[in-house]
């Protein structure tokens, strides 16, 4: 058995699945993967709580699988969160230098990123993340620690995640239910990124898309720090029910149909190719176009992309983005998604593979586990820095947040 204080565990409750990853720290720093937990998700939608009773014995059996295959016991979780709800903005703090040499201190460095997190948000809504970007000092800007320069002036940007209170307590209280305690919830988007980019692609400027069953959660990194984040309430689900209408088959077949016959991308070879389906409880054989699957299929995962590009457009990074597109999550899987997300943005293409930690091989390569994998990474940050007593107040421990993003 291992010890509790070197277990980090991260928990995400999808659309689709329900996963749970342990991570171990071994004596030597270095995080490890060594179980895996995973039940089919039946009481979520569009990534959050619709049955929270359904939902929690989903959750349970996850955490039994991936105890049983850790030979652990989990007492606590980094927990994942998305939904339609949650948000990404970028924020500017300023504060004046009122020392008389005019040398920044570390307090006026506090004070300056106390006015960035001053955020004028909807009373219902909760911040999840104040992740600190860039210093200025009287205008200059680039710069990562200002103390002991000379300046009137600091400033620093920050990325606000954020999202509905409520809606957040919900995964919460489902896990808690299960007497497992909530380290830290994370927003899914930065945990794949973080599992899955190297310091060399958050510099040169990546964009991370997770495509999971009921969201699509994505992240862009540009100078080493994170720009941008957003979320789709579309997935993998919704190319089920185009097919489900489209093709006039019940849903279930239609999913079927997806996983086995269907592409991101058409082309003439297939003109003409059908597809029979056999009967079953007293349903007729039916006849389908493969054209006309992977045509559906192919406009949905276009507007998926589409519908990203101009968001980053609007923000103006897609030319930032040197080291190309990462994908991830189930959608990932779908032959010639690449191919497709490619035409879109205009960029290279590649599946996401989690990086900087070892262990289930099998896991580590599965582009569907990014997100749980990143929150391990997360919390074994945070776990190190706790233990270096680095980390025991409140704002050193975001501090440490903005090292985790910039250079985890």
């Amino acid at each position: 058995m291992f010890e509790p204080s070197s277990l980090i565990v991260g928990l995400e409750i999808g659309t689709s699945k329900i996963c749970a990853a342990v991570g171990e720290i071994n004596a030597a720093g270095s995080l490890n993967l060594i179980g895996l937990g995973q039940s089919r998700s039946h009481g979520v939608r569009k990534g959050e709580i619709a049955d929270a009773t359904v939902a929690e014995e989903d959750v349970r059996n996850a955490v039994v699988e991936a105890e049983q295959m850790a030979d652990v016991e989990i007492r606590s979780v980094y927990l994942g969160v998305t939904g339609g709800h949650v948000r990404g903005f970028n924020n500017r703090g300023v504060h004046p230098v009122v020392s008389a040499d005019r040398e920044i201190s570390e307090d006026d460095v506090q004070d300056v990123i106390k006015n960035a997190k001053a955020i004028n948000l909807p009373a219902q809504n909760h911040v999840v993340h104040a992740i600190r970007q860039h210093f200025l000092v009287d205008g200059q800007d680039g710069i990562e620690n200002p103390v002991g320069m000379f300046g009137a002036r600091v400033e620093v940007d920050v990325h606000v995640v954020h999202g509905n209170f409520n809606r957040l307590q919900n995964p919460i209280r489902t896990v808690k239910s299960l007497q497992l305690e909530v380290e830290a919830i994370v927003f899914n988007g930065l945990a794949s990124a973080l599992a899955l980019l190297t310091t060399e692609q958050k510099e040169l400027g990546a964009l991370v898309i997770d495509i999971g069953g009921g969201t699509t959660d994505y992240a862009v990194y540009a100078e080493g720090v994170i720009k941008h984040t957003g979320v789709l309430a579309i997935g993998g689900d919704h190319v089920s029910n185009d097919l489900a209408y489209g093709l006039k088959v019940p849903l279930g077949r239609a999913e079927q149909l997806k996983l086995e016959n269907g592409a991101a991308l058409f082309d003439d070879g297939i003109k003409g190719q059908s597809i029979t389906l056999s009967s079953e409880l007293g349903l007729a054989l039916k006849t389908v176009n493969l054209e006309h699957l992977r045509r559906i299929m192919s406009l949905r995962l276009e507007e998926i992309f589409h519908l990203i590009g101009q968001d980053l457009e609007q923000a103006g990074l897609l030319d930032y983005l040197r080291s190309g597109v990462f994908i991830c999550g189930g959608g990932a899987r779908i032959p010639q998604i690449e191919k497709l997300a490619e035409r879109v943005f205009q960029l290279p293409v590649s599946l996401g593979k989690a990086n900087s930690i070892s262990g289930l091989k099998s896991a580590l390569d599965q582009p569907e586990f990014a997100a749980a994998i990143g929150l391990v990474k997360y919390g074994s940050f945070i776990q190190t820095q706790k233990k270096s007593g680095r980390a025991s107040l409140t704002d050193g421990i975001k501090t440490t947040l903005s090292q985790l993003f910039r250079f985890g």
